[in-house]
């Protein structure tokens, strides 16, 4: 097709519209079910190379909005793609950075801490314990095993008490980790600078007008609708992360700690669901071991669920309003597939590929179903 090739004039003389992708009516045989198993299949097989083509092309897709206004100030993109990539990536080191003192204070302390919430625990629940040892004696008055010896006490104990983290196994895993991170990286800059002419010329193959025009709109708009909504997710779960730090110095934990659970709420806030769950039993933990009166201890993750239900339940939905609207069962299942097909990666991915879905969903003929489906 030419590019002086003169469009239709009416709506009449416009081609039908063609649908991207099947239509969700279409029938569903055997045939097709064994294709999604083998797809799903070949997904968990391929998920060391999969998973980082995937984060690069993520993070390649947020960086371009910001990529396009540094190229409207007369920058070549591959400099504003540099400055964009490895500009995040010297924030996220420096953030990384203020926060490996406390983190590495906290693991030392780790083995002792851990051992010091069983003690607080049981005297939390010390009727309960002096009934179960009442029902122990019973027992035991009416069996005729021995009693075991203190040496053989001792050695239960000493098995029950938790150990310390594997540090080498942790150094053996560090390459291999460098190496997914590099890789990413390195994809993220490469998306960035290449994937607009890859972009064009995958669109030129397309063989209708309607087409290459739906889905230069469809990659228009994920791309868009992503960077808003990473952008917003990530101002709130800041802010949220820096009202747990202030909760937490005002209920007497120090500040360097309050400052590191703080920013550890914050970044798991970024997985839905499963994220504040994590947060609430790890702060949970933090104030067993750092307070001695009951009442403190529930503080710490009263102070993180109370802030985390009041983002979920008032401020995402004023900011983001019905936009990229999705029915929190379907992000939940989908979190729990994900999650088991790729680990913490999948979690990550996971609302942004629902988000990219309901965009083609909504803008294919025939798809637009599934959009109501998961709203």
């Amino acid at each position: 097709m030419s590019a002086t090739e003169p469009l239709p004039d009416t709506a009449a003389d416009a081609p039908a519209p063609v649908p991207l992708l099947p239509s969700p009516t279409a029938h569903w045989g055997p045939v097709h079910l064994l294709a999604v198993l083998v797809f799903i299949a070949g997904c968990w097989a391929g998920q060391e190379l999969l998973v980082p083509i995937l984060l690069g092309l993520f993070l390649s897709l947020v960086a371009n909005p910001l990529v396009w206004k540094l190229q409207q100030l007369r920058m070549p993109r591959w400099l504003a793609g540099m400055f964009v990539v490895f500009g995040g990536l010297a924030l996220a080191v420096t953030l990384t950075t203020q926060l490996a003192t406390p983190a590495g204070d906290w693991l030392q302390r780790a083995p002792t801490a851990l051992r010091e919430v069983a003690p607080k625990l049981r005297g939390l629940v010390r009727q309960v314990n002096e009934a179960n040892k009442a029902a122990a004696s019973v027992v035991s008055a009416a069996s005729a095993t021995p009693a075991a010896t203190p040496r053989a006490q001792a050695a239960a104990m000493a098995q029950a008490q938790p150990k310390a983290p594997n540090i080498w196994s942790l150094l053996r895993g560090a390459p291999r980790i460098l190496a997914i991170v590099g890789a990413v990286i390195l994809l993220s800059y490469f998306f960035v600078v290449f994937g607009v002419d890859l972009q064009k010329r995958a669109i030129a193959l397309l063989p209708d007008r309607h087409q290459k025009r739906l889905t230069a709109e469809i990659l228009q708009t994920i791309e868009l609708e992503l960077s808003r909504y990473v952008l917003t997710i990530s101002t709130i779960n800041f802010v949220l992360g820096c009202l747990v730090a202030v909760g937490l110095v005002l209920v007497g934990l120090p500040l360097g700690d309050a400052i590191l659970w703080g920013a550890l709420g914050g970044l798991l806030n970024f997985a839905p669901y499963v994220g504040p769950v994590i947060g609430v039993s790890m702060l949970t933990v933090v104030g067993v071991v750092g307070f001695d009166d009951p009442l403190h201890m529930l503080l710490p993750p009263l102070i993180y669920l109370g802030l985390q239900l009041l983002e979920t339940q008032v401020v995402t939905p004023i900011i983001m309003g019905a936009r990229l609207k999705i029915s929190p069962l379907v992000v939940l299942l989908w979190l729990l597939f994900c999650g088991w097909l790729w680990g913490i990666a999948g979690v990550l991915l996971a609302v942004p590929m629902l988000v990219c879905f309901k965009i083609v969903t909504e803008r294919v003929e025939g798809l637009q179903g599934w959009a109501k489906v998961i709203e």
